[in-house]
């Protein structure tokens, strides 16, 4: 909770902005200056959760998308039998086949599990309207000058 001098519960305020990016780089010039860092911490705030579509989710695409991950885990699956037992030259391809197939299946199975609960794919993420930069409050003024802003009001 920030109140009307700046201060929250984790510290002082040294300053807001519209993107995390732009309180990172505020970070990012303390720790180039040397300042102790570790009294900082960025607070988003008015969280809210974005899920952005990426498109509909077929049978096809869920049963793609888990032989990929399956001929993923098949790749590691065979690498780590090569290394242990170089001379089984198949042993590499069978599990990357096998990994497919078990992905696509688990994939397929999942998409029918849903019961079409759920037809489209996404992306989600948390974001905030604006990023506070919080300094314990012992070493806010140090903070301040290092960056070279005003004190916020």
């Amino acid at each position: 909770m920030t109140t009307s001098h700046g201060r929250t519960d984790l510290g002082r305020v040294i300053g807001s902005y519209p993107s995390y990016e732009e309180a990172q780089a505020v970070v990012d010039t303390l720790a180039d200056r040397m300042f102790p860092v570790e009294h900082v911490t960025i607070i988003g705030r008015d969280v809210h959760f974005v899920e952005r579509v990426m498109g509909r989710l077929t049978i096809w695409r869920a049963a793609l998308a888990g032989a990929a991950t399956g001929a993923w885990f098949g790749l590691l699956v065979g690498l780590v039998f090569w290394i242990v037992s170089p001379w089984e030259t198949g042993a590499m391809l069978s599990a990357l086949l096998l990994g497919l197939v078990f992905g696509a299946a688990w994939g397929a199975g999942g998409y029918l599990a849903s019961g079409g609960h759920r037809d489209f794919s996404s992306v989600r993420a948390m974001a905030a309207t604006h990023y506070e930069v919080v300094v314990d409050s012992p070493y806010a003024e140090d903070a301040l000058r290092v960056i070279g802003s005003p004190q916020p009001v």
